[in-house]
């Protein structure tokens, strides 16, 4: 039976890092829809440009994209284990729009795990965030440096500042989650399908912490 998990929490909680090692020790496949929406930047497309500019101005990618991104993915055989969302869903029509996806597909949501961290440590956190411009491996100049200043473990390719990670880009992100994406807490809680979950501390600590959520491995 596949295991299908929603992993959110506020900009800068770690959801990158965290949603990577947690479907890796569960099994499972890592759906980004950040990664995904990169991509598309990547390609220069008509839809990359649009979704360029807004990810540049802190802004959310419309739905119907978003929808049709998560959708097609989760119909692949690499996700028929089960997978953890990563930054999806955003807000309440995602949220409805999630729950069709997995009909479709017999399959049901088993826990949204939210990553609780103070505004105060996500400041911390954004502001020393880095990403490759290669391979979008994600690091932190203290909790997750590189092993060579400004270079890629994974790929060589040089580390960048993400342009949402401005301090007035990071401002009204936060603006954006507090209206469009906390309204999430509530709805899964009604369904019981709510893990809070410590999100300060160091990177092991947090993952320990989702995997308890979880019950561990299946």
């Amino acid at each position: 039976m596949a295991v299908d998990l929603v992993l959110f929490g506020p900009p800068g909680a770690g959801k990158g890092t965290q949603g990577m090692r947690l479907a890796r020790a569960l099994g499972l496949a890592h759906v980004s829809t950040g990664d995904m929406l990169r991509e598309a930047v990547r390609s220069d497309s008509a839809l990359g440009r649009e979704v360029k500019q807004r990810l540049d101005s802190g802004r959310f990618v419309d739905d119907a994209v978003v929808d049709a991104l998560v959708a097609d993915r989760l119909a692949t055989p690499s996700c028929a284990a089960g997978v953890v969302l990563d930054g999806y869903p955003r807000n309440l029509t995602q949220v409805a729009s999630l729950d069709r996806s997995l009909t479709r597909l017999a399959r049901k949501l088993h826990a949204a795990l939210f990553m609780e961290v103070p505004e105060a440590a996500i400041v911390s956190r954004l502001s020393g965030r880095r990403s490759c411009s290669g391979c979008n491996a994600p690091y932190h100049l203290e909790s997750k440096p590189p092993r060579l200043e400004g270079r890629c473990d994974l790929c060589g390719e040089a580390l960048a500042a993400r342009p949402d990670d401005a301090p007035e880009v990071v401002r009204g992100r936060l603006d954006v989650y507090r209206r469009e994406t906390e309204p999430l807490v509530r709805a899964y809680a009604e369904r019981s399908l709510l893990r809070r979950v410590d999100g300060t501390g160091g990177v092991d600590a947090v993952a320990d912490r989702l995997l308890q959520a979880v019950g561990g491995a299946p």
